[in-house]
């Protein structure tokens, strides 16, 4: 009597699409893998059960509980940028410049996610860096910490990372020509020659520009996630009492709203409000606030 292979525990260190790179937690033996039907939902770090066919060949027939999921959505689709993290690494650089838009998306999603949001202001050495810094001001009052790195001093950028980095698992995020590469090459020297593997896996070194990688950091037991760049981060997954958790610099405002249902936009008696005008609040935070606001509202009933 034949009896059945017994499902394996993984995590998802790849994602090509329909297609996955799974390690086994206990053997750390690799698989190519894929889901059944059409939609996966299944994301790098997730922990997943897996039937085994062959030597490099499984499915996924079940996806574990997640501790957190980081992603972005717009009213047609979501982008999974990474699952069961502790922290995200938000990459950005004096030239090209960055989008104070698009970190404070980020920061809104990573507290909703119950994520630790560091800033890595990048190309350090630049001297465009005391603009940037000005440029970050109003983002004080959210204590993310800022820590400014340069690949050009890389013993000082290891000093700076590698005990954050130890003993969790970190997503590197990012606009494009940021740098955020180059960190992760320091960090992971052998990051190409993986990729390159991963890629060899799936026949034809397809999707090598839109995927998503976790790297082991064996030495410090931590892991790092790299996620292509992107120009665009929709919210429409939270809903409208979910934005106020990332603007703590808000929160004392909030005391002296008249109404309880507030949308502070246009009531009277708006704590929100008198402190903008107060300039108690940045005009640029509120102006994201509203853009929100909108976009929310905006969306489609299904």
């Amino acid at each position: 009597m034949l009896t059945s292979q017994p499902q394996i525990k993984a995590r998802i260190i790849a994602d090509f699409g329909r297609n996955f790179i799974a390690q086994c937690v206990q053997s750390k033996q690799q698989y190519h893998c894929y889901t059944r039907g059409k939609r996966t939902g299944i994301a790098v770090g997730d922990f997943v059960l897996l039937d085994i066919h062959g030597k490099e060949q499984a499915t996924i027939e079940k996806r574990l509980n997640r501790e957190n999921l980081l992603y972005r959505s717009d009213n047609q689709r979501s982008k999974l940028f990474a699952a069961n993290i502790d922290q995200l690494f938000f990459v950005l650089a004096p030239q090209p410049d960055f989008s104070m838009d698009l970190i404070g998306r980020a920061y809104i999603a990573s507290k909703n996610a119950n994520i630790q949001m560091y800033i890595l202001l990048n190309k350090a050495d630049l001297p465009q860096i005391t603009k940037a810094r000005k440029r970050l001001k109003p983002l004080e009052k959210l204590e993310i910490p800022i820590i400014e790195t340069s690949i050009y001093a890389i013993d000082v950028l290891k000093e700076k990372l590698l005990p954050l980095l130890a003993k969790r698992t970190t997503l590197l995020l990012g606009q494009s020509a940021m740098g955020k590469s180059s960190i992760l090459n320091v960090l992971v020297p052998n990051a190409r020659a993986q990729t390159q593997e991963h890629s060899k896996a799936l026949g034809s070194g397809r999707h090598t520009t839109t995927d998503t990688r976790l790297y082991q950091l064996p030495k410090i037991n931590g892991s790092i996630i790299d996620s292509p760049g992107f120009q665009s981060f929709g919210l429409a997954h939270l809903e409208i009492e979910d934005l106020l958790k990332g603007f703590p610099d808000f929160h004392e405002a909030l005391k002296n709203c008249r109404f309880y249902n507030c949308t502070h936009r246009h009531e009277p008696s708006c704590g929100v409000l008198a402190a903008k005008t107060q300039g108690g609040i940045n005009k640029q935070r509120y102006q994201l606030y509203l853009r929100l606001m909108n976009e929310l509202e905006s969306r489609p009933l299904y």
